[in-house]
């Protein structure tokens, strides 16, 4: 599974607006009110704020992949926002985070899930991409450098 299979243009933020770890968590769940995917949105955001507790998903560089499984989704969806102010989100680099990727899998869909998590996190660890992920101004242009860098790893891998 690719994550431009899951990603869609309408899902991404260019610029949030929370100035907090759980407000940015929030608006980036919220833009999948009223998505046929979504069983029960409050239980889907439950479910991220209650990992987010175990343990911050701020991975470091900048980076965050808040996640979760949850029955309240059909299936794996994804979103993804910018921040022009970086945030505290207790990274394990200590460093603020100014780029998070919210992913939220079925419970049953562990394999998929762990595999995005990963393809996620090698993408995000090389510093010319987050560059252009910072410099991104809009939903579209963040969109296709998701894509093109899938397509670079692709070829590669």
């Amino acid at each position: 599974m690719k994550i431009c299979e899951i990603l869609q243009v309408s899902k991404i933020i260019p610029s949030l607006q929370g100035k907090e770890k759980t407000d940015v968590i929030n608006e980036l769940v919220d833009l999948f009110k009223n998505d046929e995917r979504i069983k029960e949105l409050d239980e889907m955001r439950n479910a991220v704020h209650e990992r987010e507790k175990i343990m911050s998903t701020g991975v470091g560089k900048g980076f965050a992949i808040p996640h979760a499984k949850t029955n309240s989704v059909n299936e794996i969806v994804a979103a993804f926002g910018k921040l022009d102010e970086p945030i505290d989100f207790q990274a394990l680099d200590e460093q603020p985070v100014n780029l998070v990727f919210l992913l939220v899998g079925k419970e049953n869909l562990v394999g998929p899930h762990i595999k995005l998590l990963s393809r996620i996190s090698r993408m995000m660890n090389k510093d010319d991409f987050r560059e252009s992920l910072s410099k991104a101004k809009t939903a579209e242009e963040i969109y296709l450098l998701f894509e093109n860098e899938e397509k670079q790893y692709f070829e590669t891998a």
